[in-house]
């Protein structure tokens, strides 16, 4: 197995646990083939184990705690380990993130499980040379499995030299599929969806919304599946609108709320920015108002544009609630920390002379856990108000 070497004086991410090894840590960059297996070592002695490398990646290597060459049983066990944590937490799920990459030693990789049908995504060019053992791990931990689908159609494979593409490797994947979340069933399509299909990582903070909806009148914006909306009509809102700019989503969303009897909610196809600023000409005011888009920014080179998108959408939002109102407010985007988010918000507050009081602070559900010593997988953060 071919070495590779770190300096001397680049080890302090690696011995507080790090599993990531940039270009500029190592005393040379060899070209070995892209997911070659290699073991690490350091100028002075120390011995990191294996790890995936790839010359063409800033993150070069992909530590995998291991001392040798990841074969079946290594993925079998990992996988069964991260199998046996989700169903301590969610113990009657059927839906849930199985694998959430290096949070779970598996680095490059994400598996989300949607009842009997699989989603995977492999980030790494060292997780996608080894993805027949992957699904033979699978199919050998899951025996009920109907259909697996690739889902790697997403541009973050472009830093590691990967295409992108998206394909059935098992079984069939219908044109629709239903699961069911918290009392709450939702059908959609793995073959036409966003990411890797459902939005996972709310499922807890939807219950928040459920909790406090109760004869607001409630405003979803980027509704998307209508996780937020159906969630706040099931918890007794008096009425609740969704918007979003995919009409195929919409339709989605309008479906599920049939689907559960659901029948104080609206679905609207439209732009959020173009519908809240309507509302404010309208005067037509909410008592609670729900934010959560897309990622605004993609790189670190982005963050001053997702900083203004954070900033006119939760302006926008604030003139439409008056006191006693409520701000569910999210971003999933990494490179905008909470510190920052949440002074986004309190600034926005201060320009329209509203005075807010936090009552819930969340983040992704611990089916995405977060590994500490890489600050990357603590992503979400989901920020409840209310205007006094």
């Amino acid at each position: 197995m071919d070495k590779i070497v770190v300096k001397k004086n680049s080890q302090k991410r690696l011995k507080k646990g790090s599993l990531w090894i940039y270009s500029n840590e190592l005393t040379a960059v060899t070209q070995l083939p892209a997911g070659t297996t290699v073991e690490v070592i350091s100028e002075d002695g120390n011995n990191y184990g294996v790890g995936f490398y790839n010359p063409n990646s800033l993150i070069t290597v992909r530590l995998l705690l291991s001392e040798k060459e990841p074969d079946l049983h290594f993925f079998k066990t990992r996988i069964e380990k991260a199998k046996d944590f989700r169903k301590r937490i969610y113990q009657n799920s059927l839906s849930y993130r199985l694998v959430f990459g290096e949070s779970d030693l598996l680095p490059g990789l994400i598996i989300d499980k949607y009842d009997n049908y699989f989603a995977l995504q492999f980030f790494s060019a060292g997780m996608e040379l080894r993805k027949e053992l992957i699904i033979e791990s699978l199919l050998s931990l899951f025996p009920h499995t109907k259909g697996i689908i690739e889902k790697n159609s997403f541009r973050a494979r472009k830093n590691e030299g990967l295409t992108q593409y998206e394909k059935i490797v098992f079984g069939e994947i219908p044109d629709e599929i239903t699961i069911e979340e918290n009392s709450i069933k939702y059908s959609f399509s793995l073959l036409d969806s966003q990411k890797t299909g459902f939005f996972l990582d709310q499922k807890d903070n939807r219950l928040i919304v459920r909790r406090i909806s109760k004869d607001l009148k409630v405003l979803d914006c980027y509704c998307n599946l209508g996780g937020f909306a159906l969630n706040a009509a099931f918890g007794g809102a008096k009425s609740v609108v969704g918007i979003d700019s995919s009409e195929k989503i919409i339709e989605f969303a309008q479906k599920n709320a049939v689907l559960n009897k659901i029948y104080n909610v609206n679905f609207i196809k439209s732009d959020v920015e173009k519908f809240l600023n309507n509302q404010l000409n309208s005067e037509n005011y909410w008592d609670m108002i729900i934010l959560d888009p897309p990622s605004f920014a993609h790189s670190k080179k982005d963050v001053a544009v997702a900083k203004r998108g954070y900033s006119k959408i939760n302006n926008l939002a604030l003139r439409l609630l008056k006191s006693g109102s409520w701000l569910v407010t999210s971003s999933c985007t990494q490179y905008i920390y909470e510190d920052i988010f949440y002074e986004i918000i309190r600034n926005e507050a201060a320009k329209l002379k509203k005075q807010l009081r936090l009552v819930f602070r969340g983040m992704q559900a611990p089916d995405h856990p977060i590994l500490e010593s890489i600050p990357e997988t603590k992503y979400l953060k989901f920020l409840v108000f209310q205007v006094l």
